[in-house]
This record gives structure tokens, sequence and C-alpha cells, in this order.
């Protein structure tokens, strides 16, 4: 690991799916069904080659996917309507759950003097489904999704940035440290300034992809968190 020479972090910003929210591969289900509504014949070339899209750019905000894969914004637009309320009946369904330490790991870091925030590629109506099938509503102050940031999600910085705006818990963007599974959460803390942009391996991606796209630090999982942040930034090795 690399040393981090910043100055204390205050602010987290925690992805979910694949961060603090195992799935089960709920993603790659919900699209399936969502891909079939505008005739992507589930096992055909084309289905197979969208799901690889899917699945390389695990992290980014699902319209966004959606646009690349089919075009015309109205095409987008229904399949990620029918993306999402295909994962929602999932979620509703009791397939999702922590990452195992997770809540644990954010109450300690609560408990640590830190604002954490939880942010999604997903819309808001899914978020929230998430939140309450876990009981987390009341777990951290701020929740955000690509809407609550302009529109615009991974891997842009803007949801890093809305929190730290909203949020005001640091002086500066070298305090916030930004964690998720994926080669876009990396990239969004980066190009945000985050003093410590931290990959864990629980979800879609590999510590080669996670330190390529700029991870400071890869973890077995977020459980491990409030540990390395409860170091002094020099000791962040």
């Amino acid at each position: 690991m690399s040393v981090v020479q910043d100055n204390r972090i205050g602010l987290v910003v925690l992805d979910m799916a694949g961060t603090t929210v195992a799935d089960g591969g709920l993603v790659e289900q919900a699209f399936s069904a969502a891909a079939a509504g505008l005739g992507v014949e589930p096992g055909s070339a084309d289905h197979a080659e969208k799901l690889a899209y899917v699945r390389a750019t695990m992290g980014e905000s699902k319209i966004s996917v959606f646009r690349h894969l089919f075009g015309e914004e109205a095409l987008a637009q229904r399949a990620n309507a029918a993306f999402e309320k295909a994962y929602g009946e999932l979620v509703d369904g009791g397939r999702i759950a922590p990452v195992p330490g997770a809540r644990e790991a954010i109450e300690q870091l609560k408990s640590q003097d830190l604002t954490v925030v939880l942010t999604t590629g997903f819309a808001r109506v899914t978020q929230d489904a998430i939140l309450d099938a876990l009981g987390w509503r009341d777990l951290v102050e701020l929740t955000l999704c690509p809407a609550d940031a302009g529109g615009r999600g991974r891997p842009y910085p803007d949801m890093v940035l809305s929190a730290f705006l909203r949020t005001g818990a640091v002086a500066g963007v070298q305090e916030v440290a930004v964690v998720g599974d994926t080669a876009y959460d990396m990239t969004s803390g980066v190009r945000a300034g985050a003093g410590v942009v931290a990959g864990v391996l629980t979800g879609a991606h590999g510590e080669a992809e996670l330190r390529a796209h700029g991870a400071t630090h890869v973890l077995a999982s977020v459980a491990d968190l409030p540990g390395l942040l409860a170091l002094p930034a020099g000791a962040r090795s």
C-alpha cells in the first residue's frame, strides 16, 4: 500500500452495492429482465455482449449504461425504468444483505467522529428500497444518488463533491475518503481530490483494476476501514 500524506480524514463517502451491501448478482438479473422487455433475447449474442458491458461498467450510473447500450434516450429511459423495477422487486424479496461487518464498520466510523455518506449509481427509489430492506434509513446522515448530484454519477466526482458540500464536515477534499468496489468508484474519488481512495475486494473488481484506476489502498472488506482511518496519515501504508 502507498503512504497517504494528507490531513486527517473527516468525511467517508461509501458505495453501497458490492461495498457495504451484498446483492448476490441482482444487477445482472435485473438487467436481463429489463433487456428482455426491450427485445434482447436471453442467450443471444446481443444479450451476451450487453451483459458483458454491464459487468465491465459496474459502479457507473445505470442510466448512463443504458444510454450506451440502447442509444436512443427513450429506449434508455425505458430500459432503466424496467431495470429499477426488477431490481426493486428482487430487493423486496429479501435478496440483499449487508456485507459482513459493514453496519458495524459504519457505526465505528461514526464513533470516531467521522461523517459517513452512502452513495449509489441506482435511482433514488431503488436506493431507498435497499435502505428500507436493510433497516439503514437512519444509519447515516446523508445518502446520495446521481440525481442528487445534478444527474451525473460515477465516474464523475459529483456525488463525492456533493457529499463534501452538503455535509460541511471537512475543510477540504483532501480530508475525504472514498471507498468502493469498482474502478468507477476509484476514478470518482481521484477526480474529486480525495485524500484516501480505498478499494474493497467484496464486489466487482479485483486489486489490479482498482489500483490501475487510482486506489491508494485496497482492503479485503469495508470492515477493515475503521482501522485504516484510525491510523495517522503517514502510517496508512
